[in-house]
């Protein structure tokens, strides 16, 4: 009793009932899934558009955190954003002050240790969101996810939110890491219909995708709709 009142005790089990709940955040978050392939890093989320009365270009999943580094997110969006800014604020310093882009993992390793960080200092609590990173290096891609807890893992494709068991079930199924963009877009979209059933519509899609030359396209729904 009282072991999620504060964010460094554990419990008797050996857990931090708080990285707990955010963890559980996470996965009642809009789906977002990215995918490496040969031609660069596709990314989906869904934005979870409710109202037809919404501008849907004003609410994004893939946010631009260098020319060579997209992010996006699931879990609490407004954790998201602070930790996305933060992360635009670290690439931005280094380019300053190295005059060179930064490396992905470095980045990566920042961002996963601010997480780390809220959970563990007294007073504050953890970020209830999980972030897939991914960046072009060298003319090759490259994908990671950190979680509440300040981990962060390395992956070729890998989802995460309330669909993401299922999707990442698919992804293990279908996935091919010779595919093009094109292709991964479709394989995305046949994993968010595959998830979601009934509930799937192009409509509430976010989709980019960032090539090896570092361009960065956002899909429109006519667009997706020629593809799927």
């Amino acid at each position: 009793m009282g072991y999620d009142r504060a964010v460094s005790m554990f419990s008797p089990d050996g857990l931090l009932l708080q990285v707990e709940y955010a963890e559980k955040a996470v996965k009642l978050g809009a789906t977002t899934l990215a995918m490496t392939t040969k031609e660069g890093i596709v990314f989906i989320g869904d934005r979870k558009i409710k109202s037809k009365l919404l501008v849907k270009d004003s609410f994004k999943k893939i946010f631009e955190v260098d020319n060579h580094i997209m992010i996006a997110g699931s879990g609490v969006m407004s954790d998201g954003r602070r930790l996305i800014e933060q992360a635009q604020t670290i690439a931005q310093e280094h380019r300053v002050k190295f005059e060179n882009p930064i490396d992905i993992i470095s980045l990566v390793k920042d961002i996963a240790n601010i997480q780390q960080y809220y959970s563990q200092a007294g007073g504050l609590r953890p970020f209830g969101v999980s972030l897939l990173i991914g960046g072009i290096e060298n003319k090759k891609p490259k994908l990671y996810i950190t979680t509440p807890s300040g981990i962060y893992m390395k992956y070729l494709a890998k989802s995460a939110g309330n669909f993401s068991s299922k999707i990442n079930e698919f992804l293990e199924e279908n996935y091919k890491n010779n595919m093009t963009n094109k292709d991964a877009i479709k394989l995305g979209l046949s994993a968010f219909k595959n998830a979601e059933e009934d509930d799937f519509d192009l409509n509430k899609l976010d989709v980019g995708v960032l090539d090896l030359d570092k361009n960065f396209k956002r899909y429109s729904t006519k667009e997706l709709e020629k593809l799927k």
